[in-house]
């Protein structure tokens, strides 16, 4: 089978813009959590989130194209802006007949959405924006990224709740397998973080009311966790078949070895007992790839803060990992990122890269008081230095849709 390799990569996050400052503040424990700055908070349970700070879309495209982008989709262009960047894509030797782009969000819109039902009431049918169509749907970064740079691969959009980036990072890599493309840009972007976005997950109880204490709001596997923090932003890769990208000349950031999906076929938002789903979905992705569960690591988890999410993944991991779950090294990402709801897969495989590529694993932090029933290594409050080799993923979404990557160091 043909080998799927990185070659570049692009975040816009919480916690900072670029792989650099994101990397650096995730190594320091640095909490994205502050007051909600977008939208007054009159009645609102939540009054914090993760937002993206010092974010201009003009720094990453044209004033006008922005204008008729939501949020969800500057943050993925930007983000892809970096990537195809970094990865030199641009250039004469790609054909860009072959490129195609698999993007996804989990929610689309929402901002622009919110507007114009606003204006609608307020002014009549004729005041709608008519960008309001392609500026909601969630499929629509994929067709801005194509159009920008000329893209003329497959190209379409995913949408999975929680796992839709990791989904389209999968759905990629099957394009590159097939022979659909020779380079295929992926990943996730979403900005929940609007008045009816927060309102619909206090309906819910899914998110933290810790008000007071916004940056000790996300608290995975801790037992006084209270849900999870909103989180936006998007982060994107290239990825190519390892005979283009060595054809190419370019630099080899790491291997896709696999990926595994899966449905709990359960309940429209709690994840199945046991975390039944999330085994048969972490086994697929190691079956695929060949690996042992001895080879892994590192888990970056869901992890999401919630109470069912948390006890369900730790108990998946047993499962599958049997006595060796408790020396696998395991953080959650969203405790210092939120959760970014359908770019969280692709925000968190950038997390595992980096991990290998540096030898460092982030911490999970607020981890204070753990849950009795969460009792694996969870690299609480600081780094830790250890060779990574391989990597896993989880993301595990609402309608029971389960995802793994694996990701593993390059070697020719």
């Amino acid at each position: 089978m043909k080998k799927v390799v990185v070659t570049g990569m692009g975040v816009v996050s919480p916690v900072g813009i670029g792989i650099e400052d994101f990397w650096t503040s995730l190594l320091a424990g640095k909490s994205g959590a502050g007051p909600i700055t977008r939208f007054p908070l009159t009645d609102h349970r939540t009054t914090f989130a993760c937002e993206v700070k010092g974010f201009d879309p003009v720094d990453h495209m044209d004033r006008k194209a922005a204008r008729r982008m939501d949020p969800f989709c500057q943050f993925a262009v930007a983000s892809a802006k970096q990537a195809i960047d970094h990865a030199g894509l641009m250039s004469d030797a790609v054909d860009k007949n072959r490129v195609g782009v698999v993007y996804g969000s989990g929610m689309g819109g929402m901002k622009t959405f919110e507007e114009q039902v606003i204006k609608l009431h307020e002014f009549g049918p004729s005041k709608v924006s008519p960008f309001l169509v392609p500026m909601i749907i969630g499929d629509i970064a994929a067709g801005h990224i194509s159009i920008l740079w000329n893209f003329k691969g497959p190209n379409y959009g995913v949408q999975s709740a929680c796992t839709t980036a990791s989904h389209a990072v999968g759905t990629a890599f099957m394009h590159l397998i097939a022979g659909d493309a020779d380079v295929m840009v992926c990943g996730g972007a979403e900005a929940p973080i609007t008045s009816l976005g927060v309102s619909g997950f206090n309906s819910l109880h899914a998110i933290s009311t810790r008000n007071d204490e916004p940056e000790r709001g996300s608290r995975p596997f801790d037992k006084d966790r209270d849900g999870f923090v909103l989180g936006e932003g998007a982060a994107t890769f290239i990825l190519e078949t390892e005979e283009h990208a060595l054809k190419r000349g370019v630099p080899i950031i790491a291997e896709l070895a696999g990926y595994g999906f899966s449905a709990d076929a359960y309940h429209l938002t709690a994840p199945a007992p046991e975390g039944e789903g999330a085994v048969r979905c972490i086994q697929a992705a190691i079956g695929f790839s060949g690996i042992s569960i001895e080879e892994i690591d590192y888990i970056n988890a869901h992890g999401t803060s919630t109470p069912l999410n948390d006890v369900n993944e730790t108990k998946a991991i047993k499962t599958v990992f049997g006595e060796r779950a408790k020396s696998v090294p395991i953080s959650s990402t969203k405790s210092m990122t939120g959760h970014l709801l359908g770019a969280a897969g692709a925000i968190e495989l950038l997390a595992c890269i980096q991990a290998i590529k540096d030898n460092r694993i982030p911490p999970t932090i607020n981890l204070d008081n753990p849950d009795p029933e969460c009792d694996l290594d969870y690299v609480p409050h600081v780094a830790r230095d250890v060779e990574v080799k391989i990597a896993i993923s989880n993301t595990f979404g609402f309608g029971g849709h389960n995802t793994t990557v694996v990701i593993r160091e390059y070697e020719q």
